[in-house]
């Protein structure tokens, strides 16, 4: 099969944790360029790939020809893995992975106005469909968007761009943005991080719904999961990392204990999911090799025999 144009974070350490093999069912829930799929592929699974890039199945449908049929391409978001999966016949699968946050494809075009590193149009949709983020900044009143900044971007000073947003305003270009966040926070060359990062991140997580996507691809797998199935997820920020731990935590019956100061508490639910390994984080070599590595954070979790919880998980979205 073709080499994926991208290759994935940690990807032998999430392979080692699905541990795929010939004739299970795998769900790759964010596919991008396809590296985990191909992977997974290439020890004789079949693949569900879940994608609501258009660019990202388009791409894909070489790999999807050459599967022999073992690569099936989802148009959908990978919150809604339920109800596809039983759309093709599917119940239940061995393992599923998430990759979160945007992909590397996505990046590097500037035309789809991801990233600050090349000037492009203020766009940021992963499904190329609905609000963009020049629509965002220009049309937000200055406390909305004070409290994106702060909340998807961890911005301190999230009222002061907020303000110098809305005064610079139209704004329609990546660069034209990142110059105006630059500004207002200070920058100057050699900094270790540029202060326009945080603004880009929060903007995205909000007009893509990335958290509340994530809270629902979570619950969707404990859902498809069967016993014994293995879940994978690469994180890449404190945000998505912490919802991820407080959910496996919830899951796996992870309570405090009683004590003699303290009454016992009724046990709740079963738990759904077994922790597999601790969290995983990228090697220096791979690190070095792909800079993308160095926040990413692997958690691998194994699926209990009990049945899926009945609410929805609510975590942290804000």
């Amino acid at each position: 099969m073709s080499a994926a144009p991208h290759i994935p974070v940690l990807l032998d350490e999430v392979i080692a944790g699905l541990s795929p093999r010939a004739g299970e069912i795998h769900v790759d829930g964010t596919f991008g360029a396809g590296g985990y799929t191909k992977a997974i592929l290439d020890t004789g699974a079949r693949v569900y790939a879940f994608d609501r890039d258009p660019d990202a199945i388009r791409e894909g449908r070489n790999l999807a020809d050459e599967s022999g049929g073992r690569l099936t391409l989802v148009p959908e978001r990978f919150s809604r893995m339920r109800q596809a999966l039983a759309a093709h016949g599917v119940e239940e699968v061995d393992g599923v992975t998430l990759d979160i946050g945007v992909s590397s494809m996505q990046l590097d075009r500037a035309e789809r106005g991801f990233s600050f590193q090349a000037d492009g149009p203020l766009d940021m949709r992963m499904s190329q469909e609905g609000r963009s983020a020049a629509d965002f900044v220009n049309e937000a009143g200055e406390e909305e968007i004070a409290d994106v900044l702060y909340h998807y971007g961890e911005e301190p000073k999230s009222r002061r761009v907020a303000r110098a947003i809305v005064a610079a305003r139209p704004i329609r270009r990546t660069g034209e943005l990142a110059d105006v966040v630059r500004k207002a926070l200070g920058h100057h060359p050699g900094m270790k991080k540029d202060p326009a990062t945080r603004t880009f991140q929060a903007i995205r997580i909000h007009l893509n719904e990335e958290l509340q996507e994530l809270e629902g691809g979570l619950a969707a797998a404990e859902e498809v999961l069967k016993p014994g199935g293995r879940l994978a997820v690469v994180t890449f920020h404190s945000l998505e990392d912490r919802l991820v731990k407080r959910f496996l935590k919830s899951r796996s019956g992870a309570t405090p204990a009683g004590s003699r100061h303290l009454p016992m508490r009724e046990e709740g639910p079963a738990p759904t999911f077994e922790a597999v390994a601790k969290p995983v984080k990228a090697s220096e070599a791979e690190t070095n090799a792909n800079p993308r590595a160095r926040s990413a954070t692997l958690r691998v979790a194994r699926r209990t025999a009990a049945s899926p919880r009945s609410v929805a998980y609510e975590g942290m979205s804000s």
